[in-house]
């Protein structure tokens, strides 16, 4: 259905954008109102959806998901409804997993027409060349974080993991999250952040360098909205999330552009 990553058409656009954003954490458990918070996402979806010719999401668009061989987490209805309804109006969609939805493997790709992507992947759109990453498989990671990302994509993990009855795994991973999330002080939060910015920056000047062609890097993953211009007129963009702050980029074959979507 997409033909190669690599290759996009012009015509394909016709003064159409491509969308990118990241980190909604549909389903986390620390999210008041589940339903507002999806609906908002859907509200943006319907938005865009007569001037996006693709849409990428960069990673942790669901807080938790594990997809059986037979069956599929309950949830999240309305904003996969919205994904099917975009694809089939012809929006290219390319989901990139990242760490809390890594388990993404070929249903939403077989129901929706979507298209799955797992680690970081150079792209062309519209005539520039992207390199497109949920962001936390790219540049220094510590020890522990290499082996649990390492155990999270490892097969046999996945086939041990998928023995265990959901009613154990579920609550788990939910914990788990809601637990990194609300244990930080906000002064941890933004040293992680800034952090996490430099460690981007720094692997984009050191890739750029092997890979000129590169124009644009996006990344997910930060839950900080920020660009950054690199050597020349190459850009970095971190994108954000749905959380709280509501944003996402947009490229329109000129300029990557960091925008807010006006919560009503």
């Amino acid at each position: 259905m997409f033909g190669e990553a690599t290759s996009s058409p012009q015509s394909h656009y016709r003064m159409k954008k491509a969308y990118f954003l990241s980190d909604a954490h549909l389903g986390a458990r620390y999210i008041t109102d589940k339903r507002e918070h999806e609906g908002r996402l859907v509200a943006f979806l319907d938005s865009i959806k007569d001037d996006a010719a693709e849409l990428f999401l960069l990673g942790d668009i669901l807080d938790y998901w594990y997809e059986y061989k037979y069956v599929v987490p309950r949830g999240h209805v309305r904003f996969l409804g919205k994904l099917a309804e975009l694809a089939d109006a012809g929006v290219k969609i390319y989901w990139f997993t990242g760490n809390h939805d890594v388990w993404l493997f070929d249903y939403l790709a077989t129901e929706i027409g979507l298209k799955v992507l797992k680690g970081n992947t150079m792209m062309e759109i519209m005539g520039h060349q992207f390199l497109l990453s949920h962001g936390d498989d790219v540049g220094y990671q510590k020890p522990m974080y290499r082996i649990t990302r390492w155990c999270f994509y490892n097969p046999v993990c996945q086939w041990l993991y998928a023995s265990v009855h959901p009613r154990w795994t579920y609550p788990i991973a939910t914990g788990w999250s809601q637990n990194n999330r609300v244990t930080r002080s906000m002064e941890q939060e933004e040293k992680i952040k800034e952090v996490c910015c430099k460690r981007l920056e720094t692997f984009c000047n050191e890739h750029v360098i092997e890979h000129p062609e590169v124009q644009h890097y996006i990344f997910g993953h930060v839950h900080l909205a920020q660009q950054v211009t690199l050597n020349g007129d190459r850009t970095m963009t971190i994108l954000g999330d749905w959380i709280d702050q509501f944003t996402y980029a947009t490229f329109d074959g000129n300029e990557v552009k960091l925008h807010k979507y006006d919560v009503l």
